[in-house]
């Protein structure tokens, strides 16, 4: 199993009680350009000592956010490219739907990943619904828009024998020719998030790594969707390098301790929710099939537990958090047998995407949990993950 350290870079100062969003609309004089700075400087400084621990790393990327920082995800993958040793990078990911220029997404990722010397792992992302207002485009064709962007994008960085003529329903180019070519051939391993039926079969006919979040259990479903579409066309069946899941981690020599900051972290679910009522869901984003789903749910991102009670993230227990694998709390002991449970549950796991981060947690707590979970989870995983690839060889 591999293990991605992520944060999303907040900005805890401007979370404010009396705030009703945290997104779209809350102006920028919240923040202190100076304490962000040296946030970023933490932050980064977080990346590095998980390199040097063994661990990779991921980085996303929102707008108009007082939750998410990295507004430019290839600004911090640029930086992790020249400072990191051995760590393979992670984006996940580019929003390439609200994007006007899939070309200049392109030679983006082409130069970070000669940067790095071909460790750049490349997630492509729809957004989160709040990012329609921000973006100058509508919600109604984002499907076709990601799917045409995604064909541009790895076109141009496989054509490496001259300029060629692209002109699509959303994108017109008369000349496309990226220099540098990628440092991998033929281009980055490919991640792309997926949660409906119809998007992760999908993603799995393509053979992609697939991305999930806080879904707890429920991750076997989206896990089994994947197998399945497989086996249904004859394909190779998916192995568990081709799944990826993210959860919080709260850890600490004690459970006493590791529960503290596990209630820090919570801040950061409750925050997902605090946006402006006319952003959240806006026209054409989701089907109506999706959309009469979330409105029946209410509430935060759902998760089940093992014996299929559904959990809500933003009013769950901790508890009931750590029984729907959406929080992974306790010693080292405790995390490697909850992590080795949940893998076991979803079918097999081969990519963590540890947020050893979140919320107003303090750098010093975060590098605690970053060093506790490097020096006495994460070589059991690897351990693990070999042995099991030893048997099955």
């Amino acid at each position: 199993m591999r293990v991605f350290h992520f944060s999303e870079q907040p900005y805890p100062p401007a979370w404010l009680p009396e705030l009703k969003s945290l997104r779209v609309d809350l102006p920028s004089k919240n923040l202190d350009p100076r304490i962000m700075a040296d946030l970023y400087e933490r932050y980064i400084d977080e990346w590095i000592l998980a390199d040097q621990l063994g661990f990779d790393v991921m980085v996303n990327e929102h707008h108009a956010s007082a939750t998410c920082l990295t507004s430019v995800a290839c600004v911090t993958l640029s930086i992790l490219a020249r400072v990191t040793k051995r760590a393979r990078i992670l984006t996940l990911g580019y929003p390439i739907a609200n994007r006007l220029d899939p070309v200049r997404v392109a030679e983006e990722l082409a130069m970070i990943d000669v940067v790095s010397r071909g460790r750049l792992e490349m997630g492509f992302v729809r957004g989160v619904p709040t990012e329609i207002p921000v973006a100058v485009r509508s919600g109604v064709t984002q499907v076709s828009r990601f799917w045409e962007a995604h064909d541009l994008i790895l076109k141009s960085l496989t054509s490496i024998d001259g300029p060629f003529d692209w002109q699509g329903e959303h994108f017109q180019y008369r000349n496309v020719n990226v220099w540098p070519r990628c440092y991998q051939a033929p281009h980055p391993p490919v991640w792309i998030t997926g949660r409906s039926p119809a998007n992760v079969r999908e993603i799995a006919e393509k053979g992609y790594v697939l991305g999930t979040f806080l879904s707890g259990y429920q991750t076997r479903e989206i896990f089994d969707n994947y197998r399945n579409r497989r086996l249904e066309l004859g394909m190779t069946p998916a192995t568990p390098d081709r799944f990826s899941y993210l959860g919080l981690v709260a850890i600490a020599e004690t459970r006493k301790e590791a529960e503290r900051r596990a209630a820090i972290m919570q801040k950061w679910l409750y925050s997902v929710s605090l946006v402006s009522e006319p952003f959240g869901n806006p026209p054409g984003y989701f089907s109506v099939n999706d959309a009469a789903r979330i409105l029946r749910a209410r509430g935060g991102l759902k998760g089940k537990t093992r014996d299929g009670k559904v959990v809500d993230s933003l009013n769950g227990t901790l508890s009931e958090l750590i029984d729907a694998g959406i929080m992974f709390c306790g010693t080292p002991d405790d995390v490697h047998r909850q992590l080795s449970e949940f893998s076991e549950g979803v079918g097999g796991l081969g990519n963590f995407l540890m947020m050893a981060h979140a919320a107003d947690l303090s750098h010093d707590e975060t590098v605690d949990q970053i060093t506790l979970f490097g020096k006495e989870v994460l070589p059991r995983l690897k351990q693990a993950s070999a042995t099991k690839a030893a048997e099955i060889a």
